[in-house]
């Protein structure tokens, strides 16, 4: 029962959705090429091995997480890519960033008080 509200609960939350619908490749590649420009279906599906309702698949994942949208003129469905929510992730992102960047600062900081007293000074 827990996990059923817990699964529940992520399921509103746009910042797990997102990352769920990047965590396969296939999305990740259609996401690369629709930030070339608008794309149908079919041009989105020539590099890929898969059918046709596999892609739209893919585009519905792509689609309800809010990193595209699907327009209509005519007959066509094009895609276009909605960065917003890529946008959500590097700003969740920035504080590991900064957690790193700390880290790495520290660490040559450290790394240049070792070297400085390690006797290996040849000007002596």
């Amino acid at each position: 029962m827990l996990i059923n509200k817990f699964v529940k609960d992520m399921s509103s939350d746009p910042l797990s959705n997102t990352l769920s619908a990047l965590a396969d490749p296939t999305r990740r590649a259609i996401l690369a090429r629709l930030s070339q420009g608008e794309a149908t279906v079919n041009e989105l599906a020539e590099p890929f091995e898969i059918s046709l309702p596999a892609v739209s698949r893919h585009l519905k994942v792509l689609e309800q997480a809010g990193l595209i949208s699907r327009g209509r003129e005519a007959q066509w469905r094009p895609c276009k890519l909605q960065a917003e929510p890529l946008k959500e992730i590097d700003t969740w992102l920035d504080r590991y960033r900064r957690f790193w960047e700390g880290s790495f600062d520290k660490l040559e900081g450290y790394l240049k008080a070792i070297t400085k007293g390690d006797g290996n000074d040849s000007s002596h």
